[in-house]
């Protein structure tokens, strides 16, 4: 909201200095910015995404104080090539949801048995969601479901520095046919290990 204020603003002074007159405000200019950010407004309602003062979305059905914010760094996502591994399995989520089910927490449990055998390699988790819905809500809700496994994990006596976590929302599916076994075959989060 701020963001699209501070960009109406920028645009409504540089119509105004660009005139060759004095910068004087009118009724029309603040209508003008009234109506930008009522429109900000509507498309973000529209795509199902609100945003916290923090600028992190908050999804339907979530409430601001449930996000949960990690205090322990991430591991550098940058430095290297992260590889999948045959013993770790990827985790499954329900449409639209972000939280483990108790099919994924076993998978989880399972991938830190063997995320614990590679005690010096950092890890990486990748979430992936389904082709329906806007490119943003989708890197959002990977997002949460990559960092919920990166928490489980966590948990689970997985060092928290060696984990990060990145959102692909809908852009690298494993299956493009558009029936519900294929939307539930991508809407994953998949766990990665620093070649």
């Amino acid at each position: 909201m701020k963001k699209i204020f501070l960009l109406v603003s920028a645009l409504a002074l540089v119509s105004v200095s660009g005139c060759g007159s004095k910068n004087v405000k009118t009724a029309e200019d603040s209508a003008a910015r009234a109506r930008a950010e009522k429109i900000g407004e509507q498309n973000l309602q529209a795509d199902n995404i609100v945003v916290a003062d923090d600028n992190i979305p908050i999804l339907p059905g979530m409430e601001e104080d449930k996000i949960i914010e990690a205090a322990e760094p991430e591991a550098n996502i940058r430095a290297g090539v992260f590889d999948a591994s045959d013993g770790l399995a990827p985790l499954y989520f329900a449409f639209d949801k972000y939280e483990l089910t108790d099919d994924a927490q076993r998978a989880a449990r399972s991938n830190a048995l063997q995320l614990k055998s590679f005690k010096k390699d950092d890890v990486l988790v990748e979430g992936h969601c389904d082709d329906r819905g806007t490119i943003e809500y989708n890197i959002a809700l990977g997002q949460k479901r990559a960092k919920s496994v990166r928490d489980y994990y966590v948990g689970l006596g997985i060092t928290a520095e060696k984990i990060t976590t990145i959102s692909y929302g809908k852009e690298k599916p494993v299956c493009s046919e558009q029936t519900d076994e294929c939307w539930q075959k991508n809407r994953r989060a998949e766990t990665k290990i620093r070649g």
